[in-house]
């Protein structure tokens, strides 16, 4: 019988190539393989290709503002979570500056890291709405809104807050902390109000007369004070007043050295361009569980000392009311409460009197560590670069420099020269930039406006990072109180 031979087993075919290749003919396996090619340059010289070559992932964590313009990614963005290093740490300051041209949406963007932020429990604080943009906003929230004007009601700039009955809480540093930082917001406030009624600020010599005065009022006085005690402190020359005024023992010389002094706090009381709106005691006082807006639209735009100076009173009032709640916070008095406050119209405070920048700077350097977030608002470079003196248009440009981060809608071209003096902006960003300021078309449809092609774009910058262009499109429920034209809709 004949033996028939087993047939050979076929080859094993491989199903992944080796590391250099297929190996075998036809399969091109590579024996040798070359360094990849390197070149160094210059950021100059390699700038399309600085910080790499591909674009990263937009940042995901924040508050959900909008769509990148480029890739269509949802852009989370907002200064809090950006700053917080145990959820992005991408940031240094807590803060943003918001510049674009009037309804191109930079109230919208506020509005929606408002409502965002509220969602992750920090309490949204509108200092002073002048429009308005948020009342509708921080009601439908369940917050409280505090109405101010000529006879709807009162804000005293004396008026130390929770401060006392706070300090009564506290001991030893903390307790002295808490007082002084009231007094001189007390102090900075009024010295604001007379630099508003001015045009200039009061000299060194009456900041130290106003300074011993309110603390000589703090002492005798029972109560609340307010600027009708204040001025008749003064006229009752107290030693202590006297002395700080170098009256040189001659009540004729000081009640000379006074008088200007006492002239411009008389016209606080009632009779001046301010009205009585800061001498009476506060209509109502505000709260801190809750988010807030002070609702200052009844002031007419013509008055624009009084628009300037009630935005000064709610800052300073607002900003002593966080302090206070820090400071109980800290001591394990109260719950641990994260806010974020709101600038808006930040210009018509700063062009009314020369010095207002130092007393807006006074009032707003509220430290990072205090757990509170800030948005400053305004129009462009302009608002701060038409300050009448170059320290004051200096200062002013430094409240940009020193925000975490710097959003920008639509702006004109010559804005762009003055933008990049304090913002890092490629052409390619200056130029997308200056294309959303384009006014909408001629032709106009029945039952709504025609929208600025810019209207809602903008782009975040932190420091050299190249920009996100973003498009912020809002929800239902956001429209519903989202309306700033609501004037001009017919019934």
């Amino acid at each position: 019988m004949a033996r028939t031979k087993a047939p050979k087993p076929l080859p094993k075919t491989r199903t992944r190539p080796g590391s250099r290749g297929w190996a075998g003919r036809g399969g091109g396996a590579m024996p040798y393989l070359d360094p990849a090619p390197e070149w160094r340059g210059t950021t100059v010289q390699t700038c399309g290709l600085w910080p790499f070559g591909a674009g990263s992932g937009t940042p995901m964590i924040g508050v959900p503002l909008g769509r990148d313009l480029q890739s269509g990614a949802t852009v989370c963005c907002d200064p809090i979570s950006w700053f917080r290093t145990d959820r992005a740490g991408l940031i240094l300051n807590p803060s943003v500056f918001v510049l674009g041209q009037p309804g191109l949406g930079k109230s919208t963007v506020i509005r929606r890291m408002s409502l965002g932020l509220a969602g992750y429990g920090v309490h949204p604080m509108i200092f002073g709405d002048l429009k308005p943009d948020y009342v509708d906003l921080i009601r439908a929230m369940g917050g409280q809104v505090i109405t101010l004007g000529r006879g709807r009601g009162h804000l005293n700039v004396l008026d130390p807050g929770e401060s006392t009955a706070a300090a009564a809480r506290l001991t030893g540093d903390a307790r002295r902390a808490l007082l002084e930082d009231a007094h001189g917001r007390r102090l900075n406030m009024v010295s604001a109000l007379i630099t508003i009624l001015r045009r200039e600020p009061p000299t060194d010599r009456e900041e130290s007369i106003l300074n011993t005065a309110l603390r000589v009022l703090d002492a005798k006085h029972d109560g609340v004070p307010v600027l009708g005690d204040l001025v008749r402190v003064i006229k009752e020359a107290p030693e202590p007043v006297r002395a700080v005024a170098l009256d040189r023992g001659s009540m004729e010389r000081y009640q000379e050295i006074t008088e200007d002094l006492e002239s411009s706090l008389t016209s606080l009381l009632g009779e001046g361009k301010l009205g009585e709106t800061f001498a009476h005691p506060t209509t109502e006082p505000m709260h801190m569980d809750r988010p807030v807006c002070f609702d200052i639209s009844a002031i007419d735009d013509s008055e624009e000392q009084l628009q300037a100076a009630a935005l000064m009173a709610c800052w300073s009032y607002g900003f002593g009311a966080v302090a206070v709640a820090q400071a109980l916070a800290d001591n394990g008095l109260a719950p641990q409460r994260h806010y974020f406050l709101v600038l808006d119209e930040l210009w018509r405070a700063l062009r009314v009197g020369r010095g207002l920048v130092d007393r807006v700077d006074a009032l707003t350097r509220l430290n990072r560590q205090r757990g509170v977030g800030m948005a400053m608002v305004t129009h462009s470079m302009k608002d701060l670069l038409s300050l009448p003196s170059e320290e004051d248009r200096m200062k002013a440009s430094g409240f940009i420099e020193r925000s975490g981060m710097v959003i920008t809608g639509g702006l004109p071209r010559e804005e762009m020269p003055k933008l990049t003096q304090v913002v890092d902006l490629t052409s390619v960003e200056q130029t997308m930039v200056t294309s959303w300021s384009t006014p909408p078309g001629w032709t106009t449809h029945a039952g709504g406006e025609v929208a600025p092609p810019g209207r809602g774009n903008f782009l975040i910058k932190v420091g050299g990072r190249p920009g996100i262009p973003l498009h912020v499109d809002l929800t239902a429920a956001e429209l519903d109180v989202n309306d700033t034209n609501r004037k001009w809709h017919t019934r």
